[in-house]
């Protein structure tokens, strides 16, 4: 059974073979043992703190084979986008150029550099083993995160953001980074995003234009790149579209990848779950339907995936596997919701 857990200080070589194996434009998993240390370190700060609003914390959760106690996937959340800097993205935007005496009426897609979206709650470090990718361990991965925010609502802001890793192609070079941010750095897109990794996206951000950018001008290439989803971000970008994300207004500075938003309230995993007390027994066999299922708890947190024949209203029937893993006896309550 796979079992999601905060991170620890133990983790740090898998949480490194991870980040190793990540895509270029995951820059919340550096390739660095130093770096994931500290975000190791910050997340059981954050998880042992007692919070009331949303602040500089940052949680960060593992995936844990319960037999072999090797990890397979990790994520994250951070409290509080752009806490100690700025949280820069593209906002799309459309310009109207008119002359009346010419009879000329244009709208033109413009880019502006703004930091809308600092003070939202951001989701991060998702990773998953290439074999899971497909399995509702993906969906635990990603959602376990929100029914921890579910839980712990005063945490977390009232609206949540995600960057999905933009286009790139098999050399690792962005169409996207090259039509803009090349022209202020003489840095490929991978050595940039490294740098971001190792140190930090605004001071980058930073020296990107800070005019509007009108789309017409960059290449082809460029333009086909925005919004566009790396292939091996789409299964991140899948599960969240389903909770209810949107797309439409911001991008990513670096690659063009598309921000997704929502408001927490009408996130499915937070608007649909369910607390409910929890009978331990011997469950059947019987086929039921898959739920996520979380304890609600803080250091202790803990999510699992199972099938079970739950009906609303009730209590719902755990086996003693399922209870010891999510370490909750008779009586106590679990938060739950339908894959």
């Amino acid at each position: 059974m796979l079992v999601m857990r905060p991170a620890q200080m133990a983790d740090l070589n898998e949480v490194q073979r991870m980040a190793a194996d990540s895509p270029v434009g995951v820059t919340s998993l550096p390739d660095d043992a130093a770096r994931l240390g500290d975000k190791i370190a910050a997340s059981e700060t954050s998880f042992a703190a007692e919070v009331s609003f949303n602040g500089e914390e940052s949680y960060f959760f593992v995936l844990e084979d319960s037999v072999t106690g090797k990890l397979a996937g990790c994520s994250a959340i951070v409290a509080s986008a752009g806490y100690s800097e700025p949280f820069y993205s593209f906002r799309n935007e459309t310009f109207v150029h008119a002359s009346r005496e010419l009879k000329i009426h244009n709208k033109i897609h413009v880019l502006s550099l703004c930091h809308d979206l600092t003070g939202n709650s951001l989701l991060t470090s998702f990773y998953v083993l290439p074999e899971l990718v497909d399995s509702g361990w993906a969906e635990l991965n990603s959602r376990g995160r929100l029914l921890f925010m579910a839980s712990h609502p005063e945490r977390f802001a009232d609206s949540v953001v995600t960057e999905i890793v933009g286009y790139s192609d098999e050399q690792g070079e962005s169409p996207f980074w090259d039509a803009i941010g090349r022209n202020f750095f003489d840095l490929n897109y991978a050595h940039a995003e490294r740098l971001c990794g190792l140190k930090s996206r605004t001071f980058l951000a930073e020296l990107m234009p800070h005019y509007p950018i009108y789309v017409p001008l960059l290449p082809d290439q460029a333009q086909e790149a925005m919004g566009q989803v790396h292939p091996r971000a789409q299964i991140t970008f899948d599960i969240l579209m389903r909770e209810g994300f949107e797309t439409e207004h911001y991008i990513d500075i670096f690659d063009g990848g598309p921000t997704l938003h929502a408001r927490a309230s009408g996130i499915r995993s937070i608007a649909q779950s369910r607390v409910v007390p929890v009978k331990v027994a011997q469950v059947p066999a019987k086929g039921g339907r898959p739920y996520l299922v979380c304890n609600g708890q803080l250091q202790d947190y803990r999510a699992v995936l199972l099938e079970l024949d739950w009906v609303p209203g009730k209590p719902v029937s755990l086996d003693a596997e399922a209870a010891e893993a999510l370490g909750v006896g008779e009586g106590a309550s679990v938060r739950l919701v339908a894959v």
